[in-house]
């Protein structure tokens, strides 16, 4: 009898893992915030921008349902991607494309790439698909958003990962950062990579969306993220906002894995940010 009790207890600690660790991975969470500034154009009040990042292929259920319905349900403005749509380890750009295919008519779609578009050496297919299905693609550009006679910039910086040498990267991106960041005009900046945020508010950017960091991919209550990716151990930027100079910076934990398929205390996430203006 205490044999058979020992199995069942056994058995249970095993189902409950394999639960908690597939509601982990699987079970996304939307984090709403408000930014709340003067500097956001009246026009713009109540301007929702939903932010996905770092999907690597990931399917949600059959043909993504939950992910759609919960983007469908958030009724955003636009919807802002900041990189690794595709993983490099196991690319499939069809998955990539059916995702896009079902979101491009709940809003604007404006994309910028990651890292593993950059190590794919297949970020000219996925360019022309993502192109092909109206995704607006900023590759180190700027677009202008205009309601009335109000403004607001979105700029896109293409992943330091196309550079020929990344030692250079901070310099090559400040030097684009201060082209495209030469308006007056209010300002969204779409970058792959959070550890650059010091570089981001030098330049006076209002709003800073990034991904990258997996929120750490295993995080410890009361302590925080373990390890991100061109941070190391303990890593600064990984998920929630920061704000420096002025300028504010939403980090997504993302959706999908790449080296690493678990995570831990870190359920995969989408944002949605509400725009309020205090004029």
């Amino acid at each position: 009898m205490k044999r058979l009790v020992k199995l069942l207890i056994f058995i249970s600690i095993i189902i409950f893992i394999i639960f908690f660790f597939y509601y982990q991975n699987n079970k996304i969470v939307v984090s709403n915030y408000e930014y709340d500034n003067i500097s956001v154009p009246k026009e713009f009040n109540g301007f929702k921008i939903l932010h996905i990042s770092d999907l690597h292929n990931k399917k949600f259920r059959s043909e993504n349902k939950q992910l759609l319905n919960l983007i469908r349900n958030q009724e955003p403005d636009i919807i802002v991607i900041t990189g690794d749509l595709v993983d490099r380890r196991k690319y499939n750009l069809e998955n990539a494309i059916d995702f896009i295919e079902n979101i491009k008519g709940i809003a604007p779609i404006y994309y910028v790439s990651g890292n593993h578009e950059a190590w794919s050496n297949k970020y000219n297919e996925v360019k022309e698909e993502l192109l092909l299905q109206g995704v607006v693609v900023l590759d180190n550009e700027k677009l202008t958003i205009t309601k009335n006679n109000s403004k607001i910039d979105i700029i896109g910086l293409k992943d330091p990962g196309f550079l020929p040498d990344e030692d250079y990267t901070t310099i090559e991106i400040d030097k684009i950062l201060e082209e495209l960041s030469n308006s007056s005009n209010f300002k969204i900046l779409l970058s792959h990579r959070p550890e650059l945020f010091d570089v981001y508010s030098n330049k006076q950017i209002d709003i800073i969306f990034t991904g990258h960091a997996h929120g750490g991919q295993f995080r410890i209550p009361l302590i925080g993220a373990i390890f991100a990716p061109d941070q190391g151990f303990f890593p600064k930027y990984t998920a929630g906002y920061y704000t420096n100079n002025f300028s504010t910076m939403f980090i997504s934990r993302g959706l999908g894995n790449s080296v690493i398929p678990i995570r831990l205390f870190n359920r995969p996430e989408i944002i949605l940010v509400n725009l309020k203006s205090d004029v």
